[in-house]
């Protein structure tokens, strides 16, 4: 009741407020919402190493001072061939692009862990980028703490950014072509950034000035630093559209402003790129009280936590078949929170690999899911769960 009282109550708008829209998109398992709970400091959002964990674009509010950041997670961007495949709402084709439609700022973040598809990005965002050109965009290299090889990154840029950043042409130094081999086994090191009232972050932002500076250091465990000028920029001119037949031939989004490199999962630099978005936010009223900390409700919050453990504990696509109904949703005598869900599955083996043996799997789900709400609610949570086949 309260979180619904704070949705409907109007913002307490400071004297000079100021906001941002930021749209967070990328294929499926990038780790778009593993990076909006960091960014929030809280569980919100469900995680899973399994894709199309967000069923739903949601949002995430973040109020520091006179400034609201309000974070637009949405599903991964995928076709409609494999939203058919995954039994995929129509939501979750179209949802992406009704984010960008509201945003003021597009994160495209990137699994950089992921070989296969790490030198380019998918087709579904480069539409979705060449749609919109007009929202400034800011390229996310994710999970940069399980490169071995750091000098992947300068590569990885090149070709994410067709070599263009800000307008300006890039270009890497011979320094690092001779030590492409290189191995860096810690996380890249970062010089600490002011607070955002005083300078734009630096470092993992490869931010591209007239003249040449210094790149981002890259670390390993001898202590190696990246030389001076580990990228040099030109002039260049940014184009503004691209037809759709330009799109079919391209790799990476030469219209980017900056680039962050990240760990998203240990907020390894969150904060820095948390401090940028601050810094991005233009004057305009809040959207939010600056109690509220996502515009889910707290049952929202429960089936998308419950799911995120169903996606972790049950194999190939069963989890996708799995309807959730609320059965019990009331308050306790001491203030604790009494949840009890029926999961309605459409065939016995599946019902059988949902249970477990002795009960192990659904035991499990509900213990964990159930100290995701506590951390989520800051209360106590007795969570009871039930399996069924669907009638």
């Amino acid at each position: 009741e309260e979180q619904k009282q704070l949705l409907r109550d109007q913002p307490d708008q400071p004297q000079n407020p100021k906001v941002l829209r930021i749209a967070i998109i990328g294929a499926p398992n990038a780790g778009k919402s593993t990076l909006s709970n960091q960014l929030l400091g809280r569980k919100v959002f469900p995680v899973s190493k399994k894709v199309h964990t967000t069923r739903c674009k949601a949002r995430g509010i973040i109020t520091y001072e006179d400034t609201q950041l309000i974070i637009l997670d949405t599903p991964g961007l995928t076709s409609p061939f494999k939203a058919k495949r995954h039994k995929l709402d129509e939501a979750m084709l179209t949802d992406p692009w009704n984010s960008m439609k509201h945003a003021d700022l597009v994160l495209v973040l990137v699994d950089v862990s992921d070989h296969w598809t790490r030198n380019s990005l998918s087709k579904e965002v480069l539409k979705c980028l060449s749609r919109f050109p007009q929202i400034p965009s800011v390229l996310v290299l994710n999970k940069v703490d399980r490169l071995k090889n750091k000098f992947i990154l300068l590569e990885l840029v090149m070709e994410l950014t067709e070599g263009i950043v800000n307008g300006r042409k890039l270009e890497a130094t011979s320094a690092f072509k001779r030590n492409s081999n290189s191995s860096a086994k810690s996380p890249l090191q970062i010089t600490p950034a002011s607070p955002p009232e005083n300078r734009a972050p630096e470092s993992h932002c490869l931010q591209e000035t007239g003249q040449a500076q210094e790149g981002p250091s890259l670390g390993n465990s001898s202590g190696m630093r990246a030389s001076k000028s580990s990228l040099v920029t030109e002039e260049a001119q940014r184009p503004k559209r691209y037809a759709p037949r330009d799109i079919k031939n391209m790799k990476g989004w030469p219209c980017f402003q900056e680039i962050f490199m990240l760990a998203a999962l240990h907020g390894e630099e969150v904060d820095t790129l948390k401090r940028y978005l601050l810094m991005q936010a233009k004057p305009g009223p809040w959207e939010f009280h600056s109690r509220v900390l996502t515009s889910q409700s707290p049952q929202e919050i429960c089936d998308n936590i419950i799911r995120e453990k169903l996606l972790e504990y049950l194999p190939l696509e069963v989890p996708y078949g799995v309807v959730q109904v609320t059965e019990v949703w009331e308050e306790g005598p001491s203030g604790e929170l009494l949840i009890a869900q029926n999961l309605l599955v459409p065939r016995k083996s599946h019902m059988m690999m949902l249970i477990g043996r002795g009960g192990t799997v659904i035991s499990r789900i509900a213990q964990e899911a159930g100290q995701d709400l506590m951390n989520v609610f800051l209360c106590d949570v007795h969570l009871k769960l039930k399996v069924e086949m669907k009638s």
